[in-house]
């Protein structure tokens, strides 16, 4: 049974070589490519969907323009993703040819946390922090 998922935030970029972008995010972080939409090396929609939940989307760079208000720069996005597997992910990230910023390492928060930048000048922060309670929960 396929459904789509609940509510959630989902985080757009914009990329000089989306496609490469796709496989690398793919091959590095093990996101997994769930739609592109485009032609030729245009992508004009990707939902790329992390195993844990949520995702990202994201699109080839265009001109900035009337026609084009939700324009942002190729390599200006970063985010913060929870992951369980922290240290393998590090390693296969690296594999892959992420830029570490700072390897694997614990926080005064009980997270434990890598940071590493795409190929695209992305900077992505993985740990296993998933955030405090919500207040009335």
């Amino acid at each position: 049974m396929t459904q789509t998922p609940p509510p959630q935030v989902w985080p757009t970029l914009r990329a000089r070589d989306a496609r490469r972008l796709i496989a690398f995010l793919v091959e590095a972080f093990g996101f997994e490519e769930t739609v592109v939409y485009g032609d030729g090396e245009r992508v004009d929609h990707a939902q790329l969907d992390w195993p844990l939940g949520g995702g990202i989307m994201l699109g080839s760079d265009r001109e900035r323009g009337e026609d084009n208000p939700w324009w942002l720069p190729p390599g200006t996005f970063g985010a913060y993703v929870v992951t369980d597997e922290l240290d393998a992910l590090y390693a296969r990230a690296t594999a892959a040819g992420a830029e570490t910023l700072y390897a694997p390492r614990d926080t005064d928060y009980g997270s434990r946390d890598f940071a590493v930048r795409d190929p695209e000048g992305n900077l992505w922060s993985f740990g296993t922090y998933r955030g405090e309670p919500r207040k009335g929960s």
